[in-house]
């Protein structure tokens, strides 16, 4: 039987998975026990709230107790579209150590065929070839694995990487009988679609694969009087149990709601649990969003359009409100466990200072915002993105959610990140670029341009 309670040094979210740590363990053993030893992919999948991440987060400090190299990278939900986006996340903490003179001599070859893909050099004026492409970021990856060995790759919420991301981490892990590298992967079954999901389930075919289940009413009712107190009574932890469904993430904020309104652990108060729990999901989320006053609504709002890399100079200049309004509101949304600071570890410096708490309560606070302000958000995002230096190409997946309305820039932004989509090796991510504004029911003008200055594929 497993022991039910994890040691003081690990996430609430680690209960009852011992099982998976000591398979942890013993792949980061063997990996740091052999330089010649052959690697391994690693899969924890599950649904939403299940600690995917905790157990990430608790491999990361395994394998940095070990010596290892880790490098990290997740997922977005509204970040398919940007290709190559998960691939470069993870390898930015070798390109960072890496002067442009450096990286072009250890890469030697592959670095004007991967680089633009890995933005580390300017795209060519022709289109890349993707399987080029892919081999060579295979290459790279092989090469500087090599040079940080022991190494440890941690991909979050796969189901949610571009899809040139996943074809090169299938192509990679079927190299792994002959490179000494450690990949763990998380991924929710279901989430994945259309192409995406294939590749995935190619990638993670030969893996060995954690189905994560739900707590116990035991663990669940452990986690209670850690959070609670010893006297919490069993009547109580058991409704607990029966509200969340032994969830770990809806059991912590469940917990820390009922820590929050000073409520008796007892059985006499746990007919309150049941309401405390609506609150602190979908439309109860919403309203406790609201609760926090209309400037922290709009910045909320304006971190969940970005979803990635959220500065608080970004978010104000997007929410069009001033730096020390922002700061105000990103603190009233971190005391409320909607913002929270990222793990310095994971993100390169000055790249984001928030992040959502959970992927759930950023596609909660996503759907809320009404549809035409959505639109009209995403329009401004494209614009606060580009003007930062990131690129046309960086701006495209907010360009698709807004309507082309005979706009002449617009459409000339979106050929140029086409264009450039195309010479780093993304030929779908270019297509989607170009017939995304199509996809979804325009006004009638749009028609015309549907044959004539849309249709035409760029050049």
């Amino acid at each position: 039987m497993t022991e039910v309670r994890p040691g003081t040094a690990a996430s609430a979210s680690l209960w009852e998975r011992d099982e998976e740590i000591t398979t942890v363990q013993r792949a980061i053993d063997a990996l740091c026990a052999d330089r010649s030893s052959s690697g391994e992919l690693l899969v924890f999948q599950g649904e939403a709230g299940l600690g995917k991440t905790a157990l990430l987060a608790e491999t990361r400090r395994i394998a940095e107790q070990r010596g290892c190299t880790v490098w990290s990278a997740r997922g977005g939900e509204t970040l398919q579209s940007v290709p190559f986006n998960v691939v470069r996340q993870l390898l930015q903490p070798a390109l960072i150590s890496l002067m442009p003179e450096e990286a072009r001599e250890y890469l030697g070859g592959w670095y004007d065929i991967a680089g633009p893909a890995l933005g580390i050099a300017e795209p060519g004026d022709r289109q890349a070839d993707p399987q080029g492409v892919c081999d060579g970021l295979v290459a790279a990856v092989r090469r500087l694995a090599r040079r940080e060995w022991p190494l440890v790759l941690l991909i979050d919420d796969a189901h949610w990487a571009d899809e040139e991301t996943l074809r090169w981490l299938a192509a990679f892990v079927e190299r792994l009988d002959d490179l000494s590298v450690l990949v763990v992967v998380t991924r929710r079954l279901g989430e994945a679609h259309g192409a995406g999901a294939r590749i995935l389930e190619t990638a993670v075919a030969a893996a060995t694969v954690s189905d994560l289940s739900a707590l116990t009413p035991e663990a669940t009712a452990g986690l209670t009087r850690t959070t609670l107190g010893p006297h919490a009574d069993a009547p109580f932890c058991r409704e607990v149990w029966a509200v969340t469904g032994g969830n770990p993430y809806e059991t912590v904020e469940l917990l820390a709601k009922v820590r929050d309104s000073e409520i008796e652990p007892v059985e006499a108060h746990a007919g309150e649990l049941r309401a405390l729990n609506r609150s602190a999901r979908g439309g109860g989320l919403v309203a406790r969003l609201e609760e926090l006053g209309i400037d922290a609504t709009r910045f909320a709002w304006a971190a969940a359009i970005l979803g990635t890399g959220i500065s608080v100079e970004l978010v104000a200049r997007l929410a069009t409100m001033s730096r020390e309004d922002a700061e105000r509101c990103a603190r009233l949304l971190r005391e409320a466990r909607i913002l929270t600071e990222p793990d310095p570890a994971t993100v390169r410096s000055g790249d984001s200072e928030l992040e959502f708490v959970h992927p759930l309560i950023a596609t909660a606070v996503y759907n809320s915002i009404p549809d035409a302000l959505r639109t009209a958000m995403h329009g401004i995002a494209a614009q606060v993105v580009t003007d930062s230096g990131l690129g046309v190409a960086a701006a495209s997946r907010h360009l698709l959610q807004v309507h082309p309305d005979d706009d002449d820039e617009l459409v000339e932004q979106l050929r140029q990140a086409a264009r450039e989509h195309l010479a780093v090796g993304a030929p779908e991510a270019a297509a989607a670029v170009w017939s995304g504004p199509c996809w979804n029911p325009r006004p009638p003008r749009c028609t015309p341009m549907c044959s004539t200055s849309w249709a035409a594929p760029p050049s």
